[in-house]
């Protein structure tokens, strides 16, 4: 936990940096004056918005449970592990996420490579959530194909790979023939892969991709509220197509949050493609990050809080006596 503290103030450290370079680069001034005619409200709404995207997920997070059998963990204690997995967002492609893992193993003894997929599971069917918003945005609207193209052949590739008994056991293979702690992995990610081929089958993609695209819809709101507040009359589909590409872009970049990939692409769009202005892009951008990125990070050390006073030894390496008994084949 300390590594990911460390890793956490430094992106933090990192965020001030880029968001003060694009305050000066911007202009400080007109910077104020966008901000000075800001309506505040607008900002709650947006974070407001992006917890409709987290209750949205937990959903997902519940079905992808109950497809592996795994029962037991009461509602409260499942939601607040799931948000718990937010403290670590700014890790590359979200993967620190898989830290929801090790707390239901510390508080629940569910084995950590039984539900560690989930998180592939999870990214994969937010890519394909996100690749329909920035279709459904560019709709009339040429150069969002693009990224979505990009977006949908990474999804394509990795469920190749998955549902593909001999191209994902070859790979297997290879990595238990690795010398050292890498290929002694090995056995832990065949479990793994099993979990993960469930999960990724079609009759367990289908829920889980349209509360995707519900849940990052709300994100998608969440810029153009923003906009709004602003005085902005960016259209919604503009505004998700914005949204959406720019995180499709920080998600294919292996940077902690997509720092610096997501803010650019997101402030160019806005002045290139909307025509806002560079103050209020800029601000609209940081607000955006703020209430979105940030946000879900202070909602998830709240919730991982909350656990610690439930049990007290979480994090200190010591896992509860078991309370629940994962069924030993998906439900």
């Amino acid at each position: 936990m300390k590594k990911a503290l460390r890793q956490l103030i430094l992106a933090m450290v990192l965020a001030v940096a880029l968001y003060g370079g694009y305050a000066v680069w911007s202009g400080l001034g007109t910077l104020g004056e966008s901000l000075a005619h800001f309506t505040v409200w607008s900002f709650g709404a947006a974070c407001a918005l992006a917890f409709c995207n987290y209750v949205l997920r937990f959903f997902k997070w519940e079905f992808y449970l109950a497809r592996l059998g795994i029962r037991g963990v009461s509602k409260s204690d499942s939601f607040l592990t799931f948000l718990s997995g937010f403290v670590l967002t700014v890790t590359p492609g979200k993967v620190g996420e898989v830290f929801k893992s090790v707390v239901l193993f510390e508080t629940h003894a569910v084995p950590i490579p039984k539900t560690a997929p989930i998180v592939v599971a999870e990214r994969v069917t937010d890519l394909i959530g996100i690749i329909t918003l920035i279709v459904l945005g560019s709709l009339g609207f040429s150069g969002g194909l693009g990224w979505a193209g990009a977006g949908a052949a990474l999804v394509g590739a990795l469920l190749a790979v998955i549902s593909s008994r001999r191209l994902s056991h070859g790979i297997l293979g290879m990595v238990e023939r690795l010398p050292g702690p890498v290929g002694r992995i090995a056995p832990k990610l065949r479990e793994a892969h099993a979990s993960l081929a469930t999960l990724l089958e079609v009759k367990n993609l289908v829920a889980p991709t349209f509360l995707s695209i519900a849940a990052w819809a709300f994100e998608c709101l969440s810029l153009w509220v923003i906009l709004r507040g602003f005085g902005e009359a960016t259209s919604v589909t503009l505004a998700a197509f914005f949204y959406a590409t720019s995180t499709l872009a920080g998600a294919l970049v292996p940077v902690p949050g997509g720092l610096g990939v997501t803010e650019s692409a997101l402030k160019g769009q806005l002045q290139e493609l909307g025509h806002v202005s560079a103050g209020t892009s800029t601000a609209a951008m940081m607000l955006v990050r703020f209430a979105t990125l940030w946000f879900a990070v202070l909602v998830g050390f709240i919730a991982l809080g909350v656990l610690r006073a439930r049990y007290p030894k979480l994090l200190r390496g010591e896992a509860v006596t078991p309370a629940v008994v994962p069924s030993s084949s998906p439900g």
